[in-house]
């Protein structure tokens, strides 16, 4: 599976690492993202969902009802 959360859609970006001799080398910059169960109160079970930590915040803020269902909405199977 693609390391990328399922909520915001954030994934590996790729960059440079700089040396002090300004030489450059390719690199990737991988993402933070978790296999998380949260209780969906409306079904009554747990939802797992692979999420990035600014996921986990966005499902604080707005709530797990809200979320699932744009992710339903978007054809992703939860």
């Amino acid at each position: 599976m693609a390391r990328q959360c399922m909520i915001t859609g954030v994934k590996t970006a790729v960059g440079n690492n700089v040396a002090h001799c300004n030489t450059k080398v390719k690199r990737t910059f991988k993402v933070n993202v978790r296999w998380k169960r949260f209780w969906f109160e409306s079904e009554n079970r747990f939802v797992r969902l692979f999420v990035s930590s600014r996921g986990m915040r966005t499902i604080d803020k707005r709530g797990i009802d809200v979320v699932v269902d744009e992710l339903r909405a978007k054809g992703e199977k939860v």
